[in-house]
C-alpha cells in the first residue's frame, strides 16, 4: 500500500467514527431549536417519575435541553465519549448506547425526585463509566489509556452527583 492510500484510508475511517457523534449533536440541536423558535415546551416530554406519561421520556429526554448552555455542555461531552466509544468498541458501541440510554431514563423514572427530567446527562454518564469500567477490566493499553483520558477529562463528574442545584436532576447522573 501507498503512503497516500494509507492516508486516504485513515481519512475515511475517522469520518466513519465521527459521523454517528456528529449526527446525534446535530440532532440535539436541530430539536433545542424548533423548541426555542416555536415554543413547543418540549420538556413536557421528559421523564416524569412514577407517572404513565412519564414513560415516554425515557426515550425522548436525552434529545431536550432547557437552554443553550446545557445543550452546549451535553453536545460536547455527548460527542466526544461516543466517538471514542465508536473508536475503541465499533461492535459494542450501539448496544452499549441504546442500554445506557434506555436504563438511565428507566432510572430516572422509577426513582427521581417529582419534575421533568430531561437531558442527555444520563447518557453522558453511563458513556462514561462504561469507557471508565471496560478499559480496567480489558487491561489492554489502548483501552487503560482511553479509561484514564475518561478520568482526566471526566473525573468531576462525580459532584454532578450530589443533590447541589435543584435545576440538574442529579438522579440522572447517578442512575448513568
Amino acid at each position: 500500500m501507498q503512503k497516500g492510500q494509507s492516508s486516504s484510508i485513515l481519512s475515511q475511517l475517522g469520518k466513519a467514527y465521527f459521523s454517528v457523534p456528529l449526527l446525534m449533536v446535530l440532532l440535539l440541536v436541530l430539536i433545542f431549536s424548533l423548541d426555542r423558535a416555536f415554543g413547543l415546551k418540549l420538556y413536557e416530554f421528559g421523564v416524569y417519575p412514577q407517572r404513565n406519561t412519564g414513560l415516554l421520556g425515557i426515550i425522548s429526554s436525552p434529545l431536550i435541553h432547557g437552554d443553550w448552555e446545557h445543550l452546549r455542555n451535553n453536545s460536547i461531552s455527548l460527542f466526544a465519549l461516543s466517538a471514542g466509544l465508536i473508536f475503541f468498541y465499533p461492535r459494542k458501541a450501539m448496544p452499549v448506547i441504546i442500554i445506557a440510554w434506555l436504563l438511565s431514563g428507566l432510572g430516572v423514572w422509577i426513582w427521581a425526585r417529582e419534575s421533568y427530567h430531561i437531558g442527555a446527562s444520563g447518557l453522558i454518564y453511563a458513556l462514561a463509566a462504561f469507557i471508565f469500567v471496560s478499559g480496567i477490566l480489558r487491561a489492554h493499553p489502548n483501552l487503560l489509556a482511553l479509561s484514564m483520558l475518561v478520568v482526566f477529562l471526566y473525573g468531576s463528574f462525580i459532584w454532578g452527583m450530589v443533590p447541589a442545584d435543584p435545576r440538574v436532576s442529579y438522579e440522572a447522573h447517578i442512575s448513568g
